[in-house]
């Protein structure tokens, strides 16, 4: 039960977060998607980094982790305002928008979950 109460926290400070960014990278109708993009990328390396010290040191499992990456990084990240923005750009005709985006933050997702992991790694040797 606890993990329920770790995930709830955990998600609602990283939905917070996500809102900052928002406010902080105003976008106009029509405009990239600039803040779901960033909070998305910034999410994506923050796993990779706590999968690393999971990893190292076997707390998968752990709350911490739960808290952090399942709560957190899952309140931040967002599949849904990607998904609705990229129908946004289908939508309008942009399909140039719509690629570029969709190519960018799936493999700029990615990139950045590895990329954590692996700074995670050399700076812990």
């Amino acid at each position: 039960m606890k993990s329920f109460f770790y995930v709830f926290i955990g998600g609602g400070l990283g939905s917070l977060f996500r809102f900052a960014i928002s406010k902080l990278i105003s976008i106009s109708k029509n405009e990239f998607p600039w803040s779901t993009f960033f909070a998305n990328l910034i999410g994506c390396f923050l796993v990779g980094l706590l999968l690393g010290w999971a990893i190292k040191n076997n707390s998968q499992r752990s709350e911490l982790y739960i808290f952090l990456v399942i709560g957190f990084c899952g309140g931040l990240t967002t599949f849904s305002s990607f998904s609705l923005e990229g129908l946004n750009f289908l939508r309008s005709g942009d399909y140039a928008s719509f690629f570029s985006y969709t190519l960018i933050s799936v493999i700029g997702g990615i990139a950045l979950v590895s990329f954590g992991y692996y700074v995670f790694r050399l700076g812990s040797s």
